[in-house]
């Protein structure tokens, strides 16, 4: 809690939406259309100032129902993203929840990064493409994805450091997600505090990188937002879990629960603020 206190950007009383940065979503596919929804909520929830999502044309009236906060634009494709053109400038993009390995949705994916030299499934499965996002990603893999991105690994030990290497080579953040989460940039690396094994669900990491894509929109760092969102989302869980308990918890409650996560952040117990006394160890 006091490490991502340090780093904790507090608001302005008179600042505006245009302060705090604007997200765009990109994802979604016929049948997922929830894994970029969750993602987007979870970006406004983490305070992205604004929210866009760009998804294939079956999730239009989804999106614009269930999140009337985002906007939306819709790819040429009814069914699945095939061409990724969008005429907005958003200060972070968080690409690939719901979105599938359909042969067009790689090209497009391949073709967006060669125009705008920005953005796991398809890079893990593509590695011609990590060039294009040195120094500008955070990299959220499930187990297998970072399976296929630093190889497989004999033990704890040498996933962490296979993973500290393939950082180095790609200049990437990357997180490898667990009980104890792990916040790995060079040779830095951070352990979570938080979660619980209700968070073992579908949707929870869209969610993460909803809440780490609103962060970096609002002007933290890579690997500030990285950890802090780590946090946050874990916090979220740990919060929610008291009210579902660990099997029905859902990544939604996660979203709800985010708001009391800053909350929770920023409460300040006396006896951790008051002055020790000079004999005090």
């Amino acid at each position: 809690k006091f490490d991502v206190l340090q780093v904790y950007k507090p608001r302005g009383r008179f600042s505006h939406k245009g302060n705090y940065g604007h997200t765009l979503i990109i994802g979604g596919s016929y049948g997922k259309i929830g894994a970029v929804l969750m993602s987007s909520e979870a970006s406004m929830h983490a305070g992205s100032g604004l929210v866009t999502v760009f998804i294939p044309k079956c999730g239009y009236q989804t999106v614009q129902t269930a999140f009337p906060e985002a906007m939306v634009v819709t790819d040429k494709n009814e069914a699945y993203v095939s061409d990724i053109k969008f005429d907005i400038n958003p200060s972070v993009i968080a690409i690939g929840p719901g979105m599938g390995k359909h042969a067009e949705t790689v090209d497009a994916f391949y073709q967006f990064l060669l125009q705008n030299e920005k953005a796991l499934n398809i890079i893990s499965e593509n590695k011609k493409l990590l060039p294009y996002i040195k120094g500008r990603a955070v990299l959220t893999p499930h187990p297998k994805e970072l399976e296929r991105l630093i190889g497989s690994w004999k033990d704890d030990f040498d996933k962490l450091e296979k993973t500290k290497l393939f950082s180095k080579e790609n200049d990437v953040v990357i997180l490898i997600k667990g009980a104890y989460t792990a916040t790995v940039y060079h040779d830095k690396v951070f352990f979570n505090s938080t979660g619980n094994p209700g968070m073992a669900t579908g949707g929870s990491g869209d969610v993460l990188t909803g809440i780490i894509a609103g962060l970096i929109a609002q002007g933290y760092s890579l690997f500030d937002a990285a950890f802090v969102g780590v946090y946050i989302h874990g916090r979220a869980g740990d919060l929610a879990v008291l009210r579902s308990g660990v099997e029905a918890l859902t990544a939604t409650d996660i979203i709800d629960f985010t708001g009391d996560a800053f909350l929770d952040l920023l409460k300040k117990n006396k006896k951790d603020y008051q002055e020790k006394p000079d004999n005090a160890s």
